[in-house]
């Protein structure tokens, strides 16, 4: 989609519609100012494309704060830094829920906000498609099915974070807020059903093989969600059929580098299903249209390229992860996974056991200071954050645009990959589902194969569990999510941790309890 990214800085659609607060914006903005959507022309039928770039801008507009809150619980990621402002952070890693914490009511307010926002751009388009001809009215549904899968990833957020929560389809939702929540199961079954609806709208595509929005969401995008779906709702044969429309597809395959995967290299690969894309246009001047990965960094380095800024440290791997990892010698997803500093490294060798390292944990000692070095020269010194950050939200400092310094600056956010599909897959088989085309074992080892792990014979589904953590640390909270989906609490009471059942979704944010009566005692943490 980098190639819309101009129109998306010229044409970008009011964000204010934050759910409950205010109605949401049928105006959008251009750089001489706002456009009323009542004065649109809509027999132009040229421009419904807009109400599209539009959808993608929402949707890649993440606060920093959504992707590391949906992740933080795991037993692969904790918290970084105590006594500062983000101790509820901290406290949420920890499964001690304050009601009150900003972040829980903006994850909130950010993911309903932009479902609305979703819901203005189809209605946008349906009033485009009154006027189109009957080749354009074909574009407008894939179009307004292009956003409802968008749509339908928010809403399967919402529900894994809060377990009952609204389903909205309009841009006015006070009915829908009346009708109060709906369960989880009836959520994701509402998503599977939307996704049905949407995939034969949808290019029969990679999404890097579309040319009009390179990068855009495709059928597979939405098989990938109808599977995540199906596999909360613990139908493992429908979980299999989805993934399996995929696999069988031909058109997805693996990144050789897992390494390069994250980072400029890998970007819009063949593995890639959904991705938010971030540019700079490779320009030191212009526009810029960026993530903050500052959180996810640390906050202590010596780049190899000057004045490229650190990170905040707030988002650091487990140790239960890094021995995890050591023990298999899982050494090339390892070192994609985590940045190590010197302290962290330290920490581990104390461990009698992990007294032999490999060579990418080293740490090296220059002017009194120590470090580790990572492939691409970037020095991880010693920091009071955390002791490790995140591998996959790092891009070499040697990889930003010239005389751009921002942590991350320019980097896509990989949001659904072939790997996890082909561990769903595999997943489901071994809980029971029938299977096309491919086998457990063959999943799990494609996967295993680029890690430059041995093969296996008569995976279990402990195994695909084991390879899901390996695979996709880091990523998302799938690890997370995959523990209380299957009610292995043991699993996240880890390093001090006492997880229980009741601690498995988020109290419903006070500001949303105080203004919707709707949403009292509905997930149990009121």
């Amino acid at each position: 989609m980098k190639n819309y990214k101009n129109i998306i800085l010229k044409v970008t659609f009011v964000l204010i519609a934050i759910l409950f607060v205010q109605s949401c914006s049928d105006k959008f903005e251009d750089r001489e100012g706002q456009l009323n959507a009542d004065d649109l022309d809509y027999t132009d039928t040229e421009d419904m494309i807009q109400a599209l770039v539009g959808s993608y801008h929402v949707m890649a507009t993440r606060g920093w704060e959504e992707p590391i809150l949906l992740s933080v619980r795991g037993d692969d990621v904790n918290a970084g830094g105590v006594g500062d402002a983000q101790d509820g952070l901290t406290d949420a890693d920890l499964f001690i829920y304050n009601q009150g914490y900003w972040m829980f009511n903006q994850l909130w307010n950010a993911h309903y906000g932009d479902v609305v926002s979703l819901n203005t751009q189809i209605e946008l388009i349906q009033s485009f498609k009154e006027f189109a001809s009957e080749e354009n009215q074909v574009t407008a549904d894939q179009y307004i099915a292009e956003i409802k899968v968008m749509r339908a990833w928010l809403h399967f957020n919402l529900a894994r974070v809060w377990e009952n929560v609204f389903i909205i389809e309009s841009t006015q939702p006070d009915a829908e807020i009346m009708d109060g929540p709906a369960s989880k199961n009836e959520m994701m079954q509402y998503i599977a059903d939307q996704m049905d609806e949407a995939i034969p709208m949808l290019p029969n595509l990679r999404p890097n093989e579309r040319t009009d929005v390179p990068g855009g969401v495709t059928r597979y995008t939405a098989y990938a969600i109808k599977a995540m779906a199906m596999m909360e709702l613990e139908d493992y044969q429908g979980m299999a059929d989805a993934s399996a429309a995929i696999i069988n597809s031909n058109r997805f395959s693996l990144y050789p580098d897992f390494y390069s995967l994250f980072k400029k290299p890998g970007e819009l690969s063949d593995e890639s299903l959904m991705e938010f894309q971030f540019s700079d246009y490779g320009s030191s001047t212009s526009d810029e249209f960026y993530h903050l990965y500052a959180p996810f960094g640390p906050s202590g380095w010596t780049p190899a390229r000057e004045n490229a800024s650190p990170g905040w440290g707030f988002y650091e791997p487990s140790i239960k992860f890094i021995k995890f990892m050591l023990d298999r010698e899982d050494f090339e997803r390892l070192e994609t996974s985590v940045l190590f500093s010197p302290r962290g490294v330290q920490e581990v060798a104390e461990d009698p056991a992990y007294t032999n390292l490999p060579a990418f944990m080293d740490i090296q000692i220059s002017d009194d200071r120590s470090y580790i070095t990572t492939r691409d020269g970037d020095q991880i010194n010693d920091y009071s954050r955390a002791r490790f950050a995140s591998g996959k939200h790092y891009l070499p400092s040697v990889q930003l645009t010239d005389q751009r310094n921002d942590y991350g600056g320019g980097k896509n956010m990989i949001v659904i990959r072939y790997a996890e599909i082909l561990l769903m897959y595999a997943e489901a088989l071994t809980r029971g589902a029938s299977g096309s085309g491919m086998t457990a074992d063959q999943a799990v080892n494609m996967v295993r194969s680029r890690a430059g792990l041995s093969s296996l014979s008569g995976v279990t589904s402990d195994q695909v569990m084991d390879e899901k953590f390996a695979e996709l640390g880091m990523e998302w909270g799938i690890r997370y999510y995959d523990m209380v989906r299957l009610e292995n609490y043991s699993e996240l009471s880890y390093d001090g941790r006492t997880f229980t059942a009741d601690r498995a979704y988020l109290p419903y944010p006070q500001e949303q309890v105080d203004a919707l009566p709707t949403l009292t005692g509905s997930n149990g943490n009121d």
